[in-house]
């Protein structure tokens, strides 16, 4: 038993002094780090926010295209005065189709025929390609030669620019490209209804041209597709079997310890590397095309194949080992442990990481550059083994252009860019949260 003793009567316990240990100092290093955490972050958004507006600003008004319709008379003297268009439909091609587009604008616009510099300015007002639009029409349907149709033609790069508000009118007209007389016609088909602003389905479907009007992403969106293709069809079967194999079948020795080093060293190494090693490799010891998509879909693979498998390993390290025990001794081999157990619960990771690499490849350029996917590519690829170009060198390659409308060009292209990626990465997020399981 425990003797209590009690206070001696008339005397008051006091309690032990408190001492400060701090506490008002450490509270305030806490606020500081959060004050320093929203202030990076709210650095971050400022920047990115400054990026998207330069970027969004300069290239909306690259979806929409001005266009001037003019009643085109498809005189046969003019395209074919002999009739042998039957014989030999090479005439039709070969067409004076610039006196079809002259004739028509000086009649819509009411100039005199023999003032040479209304002609020129009136006629300068029109695509250079206008005429290939023509030609193209005729090859079509040369049922139309003797008629006049309607045809809504691309207006010049400095027309569309004004139109658009991208050059100040007010200045003299010494200094700028579009003058006083071409304002006042674009006044007048305007009020026509001539002159209009159309979406640029151009932009989606034409390939790269030297005339920023003309000029659209068809080639390197189908490029980019066939890399994407080419990248998905081998990293990743390549890239699993890989991680399934270190992880749950090779021993831990040195040498896959050296392997895995290696596996995350190549992750961070430049991309302009790969594209010297699919030049060396690919294009002068193999002997594959330059320029075409399948070199450029085995560079982008070769670069993506570290990040699918850090990303995989991580997924089937994440797979409880009850799962693992619990097969086994329901008598699974491991063979279909692996495959029945383990890699369906890893699925949702491997995806993600798959995507989150695809759209890595998505955006690379400088690999790209190195195997001559930076060629002038007007024509569509029909196979990955034509010449292509991806998304990321169109806007390399406009935004190295003179012209002041291809700026708008290289904002627009920029932004369709950042749609895919953006897309692909909202992809990879919803699978994350609808298949991710919580152990």
């Amino acid at each position: 038993m425990t003797n209590i003793v009690s206070p001696v009567a008339g005397t008051i316990s006091k309690a032990p002094p408190r001492r400060d240990i701090g506490i008002k100092r450490r509270y305030a290093a806490e606020r500081r780090f959060q004050a320093y955490g929203i202030a990076a972050i709210a650095f971050g958004l400022i920047f990115l926010f400054i990026l998207l507006w330069t970027v969004i600003g300069k290239g909306y008004t690259a979806f929409q295209q001005t266009s001037i319709t003019l009643p085109i008379e498809f005189a046969e003297k003019t395209i074919d005065p002999n009739n042998k268009r039957a014989t030999d439909p090479s005439v039709l091609i070969a067409a004076n189709y610039p006196v079809l587009l002259r004739d028509a604008i000086v009649k819509q616009l009411n100039i005199n025929a023999s003032s040479r510099p209304d002609v020129r300015d009136a006629t300068a007002m029109l695509s250079k390609s206008a005429p290939i639009q023509l030609r193209d029409l005729v090859v079509a349907d040369p049922s139309i030669i003797g008629k006049t149709v309607n045809v809504t033609l691309l207006a010049d790069a400095n027309v569309d620019s004004a139109n658009k508000g991208q050059i100040d009118l007010s200045v003299d007209e010494k200094n700028r490209k579009v003058n006083d007389k071409q304002v006042g016609w674009m006044n007048e088909l305007k009020a026509s209804g001539a002159l209009t602003k159309e979406f640029n389905t151009g932009l989606f479907v034409n390939g790269n041209s030297s005339r920023p009007e003309a000029a659209g992403l068809g080639v390197a969106l189908i490029g980019s597709l066939y890399l994407m293709l080419i990248v998905l069809v081998l990293s990743l079967p390549i890239g699993v079997a890989a991680s399934i194999y270190l992880e749950e079948f090779a021993p831990k020795n040195k040498l896959t310890d050296l392997i895995e080093v290696n596996i995350n060293n190549l992750a961070a190494v430049p991309s302009i590397v790969y594209g010297l090693l699919g030049l060396s490799v690919f294009i002068n010891f193999i002997g594959l095309p330059r320029s075409a998509s399948l070199v450029g879909g085995l560079v982008l693979t070769l670069m993506t194949l570290p990040t699918i498998i850090i990303a995989t390993r991580a997924a089937l390290r994440a797979v409880p080992p009850s799962i693992r025990a619990a097969a086994l001794g329901l008598g699974a081999s491991k063979m279909q442990m692996v495959f029945h157990h383990v890699l369906p619960l890893a699925m949702p990771g491997i995806l993600t990481g798959t995507i989150i690499g695809l759209a890595h490849a998505l955006g690379e350029t400088a690999p790209l550059l190195l195997i001559g996917m930076v060629a002038f590519v007007a024509n569509a690829p029909t196979t990955p083994l034509d010449p292509s170009t991806a998304l990321p060198v169109q806007v390399y390659m406009w935004a190295n252009e003179a012209e002041r409308a291809f700026v708008e060009r290289t904002s627009g292209a920029i932004i369709v860019l950042l749609l895919f990626l953006i897309v692909m990465n909202m992809g990879a997020i919803l699978l994350r949260r609808r298949f991710e399981r919580r152990w």
